[in-house]
Order: C-alpha cells, then sequence, then structure tokens
C-alpha cells in the first residue's frame, strides 16, 4: 500500500473517530442540562449577581455585594452566583449569614475556580460547559446585579441584554454598579453604537446604572411591583 492510502486511511479513520465522540458529547451536555433543571426548578425565585473572581476581599465592592444580597435574601430571593472566589464568593456570603438560599453555578477551569464556602450543600451544581452554566442563569434569574468584572461579566451582561432585545426570553431588570466602572462602556454605546444605528434608543432601557447597595436591591423589587409581576416559582 502506498505511502498517501495509508496516510488517507489514517487520517479517515481519526476524522470518524472524531465523530463518534462529538456525537456521545451530546449525552454529557445533556446529563448537564437535566441536573441543572431539576435542581434549580425547585429553588424558588432568584437574582443573579456576576463581577470579578479577582475581587479580594478587602475591596468596597467585595462587602456591598455582600450587602446586597442580605438585601435580596431577606426578602425572600435566591441569590445565584458563578460560585468562585470574589464577587462570587461575596454573593454567596451574602445570602448565607441572613439564612437565605445560596446557589452556586460552578464551572470546572484548569488553572482556577473552585468553589466557595457560602454555598448551600444541596444548591452546588458543577458545570463543564459554559452554554449549560449560561442557560441555567437565564432560566432561573429574575434579576441580574452586575458588578466591576472582566470578560466574563462582560459575557454574562451582554448575553441577557442581546436575549431581551430580540425577544428571546422575558424582559428582567439589570443593574450595573458603580457608575465609576461603567461609565467609559457605557458612553461608548451611546456614542458609538447608537450613533452607527446599530442599536436603538430604547435599548439604553434594558439596563440601570446604581451606586448603593440599597439602589441596587431596590430596583428589583419596584421592578416587580411596577409590573405586576410575581417572582417565578
Amino acid at each position: 500500500m502506498s505511502k498517501d492510502r495509508i496516510r488517507s486511511s489514517f487520517e479517515n479513520k481519526t476524522w470518524q473517530e472524531i465523530k463518534v465522540k462529538d456525537s456521545w458529547q451530546i449525552f454529557k451536555v445533556m446529563s448537564e442540562f437535566v441536573d441543572g433543571f431539576e435542581k434549580l426548578a425547585k429553588i424558588g425565585p432568584c437574582v443573579s449577581i456576576f463581577g470579578s473572581a479577582r475581587t479580594d476581599e478587602a475591596d468596597p465592592n467585595y462587602s456591598m455585594t455582600v450587602e446586597i444580597a442580605k438585601l435580596l435574601a431577606m426578602k425572600g430571593y435566591g441569590v445565584i452566583s458563578g460560585g468562585g472566589p470574589g464577587i462570587m464568593e461575596a454573593a454567596n456570603k451574602g445570602a448565607y449569614e441572613v439564612g437565605g438560599k445560596s446557589v452556586g453555578l460552578n464551572i470546572d477551569l484548569p488553572f482556577e475556580q473552585f468553589h466557595n464556602k457560602y454555598i448551600d450543600r444541596d444548591k452546588l451544581l458543577e458545570f463543564k460547559y459554559f452554554f449549560v452554566r449560561k442557560v441555567m442563569f437565564m432560566k432561573y434569574s429574575q434579576g441580574y446585579i452586575v458588578m466591576p468584572g472582566g470578560f466574563g461579566t462582560m459575557d454574562e451582561l451582554f448575553e441577557a441584554i442581546t436575549l431581551i432585545q430580540t425577544g428571546k426570553i422575558a424582559r428582567f431588570p439589570i443593574v450595573l454598579v458603580g457608575s465609576e466602572y461603567w461609565t467609559g462602556l457605557l458612553e461608548w454605546i451611546e456614542k458609538v453604537m447608537l450613533a452607527h444605528g446599530n442599536i436603538s434608543p430604547e435599548d439604553l432601557k434594558l439596563y440601570r446604572v446604581v451606586d448603593t447597595a440599597e439602589e441596587a436591591a431596590e430596583h428589583i423589587f419596584r421592578f416587580y411591583d411596577k409590573y405586576l409581576l410575581k417572582p417565578n416559582f
């Protein structure tokens, strides 16, 4: 057999093996969806809090996140975080300290992300796939509190805005905490994206910027009072 035929046979076999592996991966994805749906459906109304995993406990944003989570939990909302350190830990800590429901959607990463100690043991979910994890945030959150963060925080923020903008999910409150942090981005959205006609003026109303824990929590509460809606159970 010629070298070309041997190479072709090897490449075809490898490609077939890859396709088989991809097909079986579907069942891994399905198992994460099933586990997430079954656990989160039992928890009740929740608000997700996002922000940097790198935020130190001494950072004012950490303590503000703890306070926001406490206010939400005392009002009956569960608090969902990404399950890790930093802002995620602060969110779970606030809910935990007042006896609220503390949920963590942890992601398996090679060199970081370990779940924090403030998550209720029966409300800790581990994910391999980012996209499955994001579906859980969207499906089971009554609102988003977005603290200063990096690329992951931006990803979750713009995912929510896009789904609401396109009508793929019902509108819910999105609160950006810290005007100093968010002003540059929001000015760019208005002066560049809006000016180029890539979004509409109504899209600027899909989020609210606040500077205190009380304002952040109150916006969530007022949203459901205003629209005469009840959090989903």
